[in-house]
């Protein structure tokens, strides 16, 4: 990962976080949600740039780690930073899988796999509704 830094953490409270966030955006990143698979506004895009997420606008991933996995959701192989996502042991559904979520302020963003492309072998499954992105 790339270089680090420290990471301000926003908190807001969950009434400003619904007055701030769509119903989905809201269910994805405040309640753990996913959105269906192959439905996000982002997984098709291919435009250079930065993704950033959609709570608080800290930067999350660029589009030159981002590759196609086939998946359904956006994926990535390297975060824009080391403090910039943190991840957390996930044991719901039945299934032992690795979340990973905002440094910034706490939103799910999706989970990690080790089963991405080198150089990392990572393969950061992300929801679209947690993303914004910025056109480079």
């Amino acid at each position: 990962m790339a270089e680090t830094t420290k990471t301000e953490k926003i908190q807001k409270t969950e009434a400003e976080w619904r007055e701030l966030l769509t119903p989905e955006q809201f269910h994805v990143m405040r309640e753990k949600g996913t959105e269906r698979a192959f439905t996000g506004a982002l997984l098709n895009n291919h435009d250079n740039g930065i993704y950033h997420c959609a709570a608080c606008d800290a930067p999350l991933f660029t589009s030159d780690k981002k590759f196609e996995s086939g998946s359904g959701w956006p994926s990535f192989w390297l975060p824009v930073s080391a403090d910039a996502i943190e991840a957390h042991e996930d044991n719901e559904h039945g299934m032992r899988r690795i979340e990973v979520t905002c440094a910034r302020c706490g939103a799910h963003l999706g989970h990690v796999f080790p089963d991405g492309p080198k150089p990392t072998g990572m393969r950061y499954c992300i929801n679209s509704a947690s993303l914004g992105f910025n056109k480079q």
